[in-house]
């Protein structure tokens, strides 16, 4: 299908082959066709040790103010879509206060969207005149303006390029109604035409490396015909044009690292990875989201997230008149604050020794310190570590100078802490500590009880399985033969009342379910809940549990219906 091409733009296309000699300086170093560890290491080392950034949504979508897939979310043709530019003039743009905000935030680099999949490119370029320097009454370059604002504040600067592109006639909309037949989802119309496209695309990325020199290219949109043949090929062009270059996973090429969105993996990824989010439920400036997330979730979020080795890439979405929203501002200077104190604990550190999270926060390390980031403060005034070892000395991060006393037991150690929290979000307990030693005992919350996870169970049967990423649940659960198993450390023996949270879509309910520990059994029936979604607790009686080695086992005795449920968590409350 024929995309409709406005008459207020004239698109120049680069068309053909393209070759383009490397955009190296002399003397610098080739990226080798098969790279070592150590060389990717070093490679990668910057972006390792960031662990937080700041993502941008950013573009002529801004003027609608309904999210970065106005265009297709309301069906609106090319033609009208494309006057929006003509109204997008960003005034108040001011690219040192946006390096300023997001140094200040604690972000070490910063991913901008150089061109969405509506095609606008928001940095000049000759390949098309659909472009803010030239479509725009604004006239100038917010990329060149923030890539020096950056270098200024420390920043790291990169761009986010679309493959997907509504605007070119090299990508055919698919037609989904006779009113509307040129918005996305779109394809590739032939293999002359992808061709085509890929050289267009090329000459962009070119200017964008060649102008800017960005840390990182976050690639989107790869989901159109788009394959890892052709990722291979164009992420091979980009090193050549700059060989330290890092590449994201959605060019459909191997990629540097995975990019889980809106999502935090439930033990992480098994290669470099980034969570990338919105603040609130929109990437790109909506009007009418109010909907915010707290520092305290956010800050979470972060240190969840780097006590399982990723990054959190976190978005702001600036308005037409180019302004980050003040609650966003506000939310970032939070954060900032906070990583002042206690950023030591997240730069530059790698996972935590925990394959099971901690009941009472998180982890991580480096060479000869394990930081203890905790969420919920014993109220007791002693912290359960499940390490064993030799402590040099325990402190509070925001209190170097004061030593905590630190005891040793088979559960590992305990820290002695102040009754009083230090911080109301997460408070970071630093043990310097060489060869440290994981015990079995990952220990109870601060009130005692224990939390089984999704994740912590040890599965028997051929459908049951753990599925999505934090909080992470077993589902498939359609085999009534198929059953979980926990297997921990009780510190104190005692009565533990089991608290289930599940879902049970209408259908799915009935199901007869048994939780034995040894001989001892406590059974309920799953009552249907609103859809597979609507979690909700379920309390059964009260099991009698001994100090030491215990394993817990959950089956169904009766399954009615489709599916038994939804596990994401059983939780041991201590029966006072």
């Amino acid at each position: 299908m024929k995309i409709a091409i406005s008459c207020l733009f004239s698109i120049t296309l680069v068309l053909g082959t393209m070759a383009f000699a490397p955009a190296r300086a002399a003397g610098e170093l080739t990226k080798p066709a098969v790279e070592m560890p150590e060389q990717r290491a070093a490679r990668m080392r910057w972006w390792r040790e960031a662990r937080f950034g700041m993502f941008i949504h950013w573009g002529v979508y801004a003027v609608p103010a309904d999210g970065e897939w106005y265009m297709t979310n309301n069906h609106v043709p090319l033609a009208q879509y494309e006057k929006y530019a003509t109204k997008f003039n960003p005034v108040k743009f001011d690219a040192d206060q946006w390096a300023r905000i997001a140094h200040d935030a604690g972000m070490k680099y910063l991913v901008i969207t150089a061109k969405h999949h509506d095609g606008f490119c928001m940095f000049k370029t000759s390949t098309t005149k659909y472009n803010i320097v030239d479509a725009t009454p604004w006239h100038q370059d917010p990329l060149a303006k923030l890539s020096t604002a950056c270098k200024r504040h420390g920043v790291r600067f990169c761009c986010y390029y679309s493959i997907m592109d509504w605007h070119t006639p090299y990508q055919t909309a698919a037609k989904s109604d006779d009113k509307h037949p040129d918005y996305n989802p779109t394809k590739f119309s032939s293999a002359e035409q992808k061709a085509k496209y890929t050289s267009y695309m090329k000459a962009q990325l070119k200017d964008l490396i060649t102008q800017y020199h960005p840390g990182v290219i976050w690639f989107d949109g790869g989901w159109i015909g788009w394959t890892s043949e052709d990722g291979k090929d164009l992420v091979g062009y980009l090193h050549q044009l700059d060989p330290q270059l890092i590449v994201n996973d959605r060019a459909n090429g191997s990629g540097d690292f995975g990019t889980p969105e809106q999502s935090i993996p439930a033990s992480g990824l098994n290669r470099d990875w980034e969570t990338c989010m919105t603040i609130n439920g929109n990437w790109g400036f909506s009007a009418n989201d109010h909907n915010f997330k707290s520092t305290s979730e956010l800050l979470r979020n972060l240190i969840d997230i780097a006590s399982k080795g990723g990054n959190y890439l976190l978005n702001v979405g600036p308005t037409d008149e180019g302004i980050i929203p003040a609650p966003e501002v506000e939310r970032l200077k939070e954060m900032g604050d906070w990583l002042k104190t206690n950023g030591v604990a997240l730069y530059g550190t790698t996972a935590g020794p925990f394959k099971k999270q901690l009941a009472w926060g998180r982890a991580t390390q480096r060479p000869g310190k394990l930081f203890l980031t905790v969420f919920d403060w014993p109220k007791n005034g002693s912290l359960l570590v499940p390490v064993n070892g030799q402590v040099a000395k325990a402190y509070l991060l925001s209190r170097p100078d004061e030593t905590l006393k630190v005891d040793s037991d088979a559960n590992g150690i305990r820290v002695t802490v102040p009754k009083e929290k230090p911080d109301a979000i997460a408070s970071v307990v630093v043990l310097d500590i060489e060869r440290a030693k994981v015990t079995s005992f990952l220990g109870p919350a601060t009130d005692g009880s224990i939390r089984l996870a999704a994740t912590d169970a040890e599965i028997t049967g051929s459908h049951l399985a753990v599925e999505g990423s934090d909080p992470a649940n077993l589902g498939y659960w359609i085999d009534a033969n198929d059953y979980a198993a926990w297997t921990f450390r009780v510190e104190k023996a005692g009565s533990y009342t089991p608290e289930l949270t599940y879902s049970a879509q209408p259908g799915s309910g009935g199901s007869q379910i048994e939780l034995s520990a040894g001989n001892q059994k406590s059974s309920a029936t799953i009552a249907q809940t609103k859809n597979w979604a609507d979690y909700r607790p379920l309390v059964l009686s009260a099991l009698k549990l001994e100090a030491g080695n215990v394993t817990i086992t959950l089956k169904a005795t009766r399954m009615p219906g489709g599916a038994v449920m939804n596990l994401r968590s059983i939780i041991l409350k201590p029966t006072k």
